[in-house]
């Protein structure tokens, strides 16, 4: 499971996060591990492009493709799960705790984020390792 920043940071070369996003997908992919990024997540990686133009969100559409990185929809499960973890976990931000409800709800092996906020993955109740890269 993929959080926002960890894209961004590979698809930007200037991000903070750049090298270490790029390690940690050339490392799943080594490991042929399934990627998945909540549509949330999505939309808030397509941002910055769409400010750019449709050429700018049709390229990082087609990379998405390309590596592949599977979009999961915003369910109903999902949703009432994330409002689940934001009543419980104030300091987390709505699109953090949908990333972390989709992860759970996918019962994924890791969750990687650039989010150094985050709670441990045993105050999350998350199967999930959690990777802050």
């Amino acid at each position: 499971m993929l959080d926002t920043g960890v894209v961004i940071g590979f698809l930007d070369g200037n991000d903070v996060h750049h090298e270490a996003a790029h390690s940690a997908l050339r490392a799943a992919l080594d490991r042929h591990d399934r990627l998945v990024l909540p549509a949330s997540a999505f939309a808030d990686v397509l941002v910055g492009p769409s400010r750019k133009g449709v050429e700018a969100v049709a390229a990082v559409h087609g990379l998405v493709e390309r590596v592949p990185i599977e979009i999961e929809p915003l369910g109903t499960e999902i949703a009432v799960a994330a409002a689940t973890l934001r009543g419980h976990h104030r300091s987390l931000k709505l699109p953090d705790v949908i990333v972390i409800a989709t992860a759970s709800h996918l019962n994924a092996d890791h969750l990687v984020t650039t989010d150094r906020g985050w709670p441990s993955k045993t105050k999350l109740r998350l199967r999930a390792s959690i990777a802050k890269i």
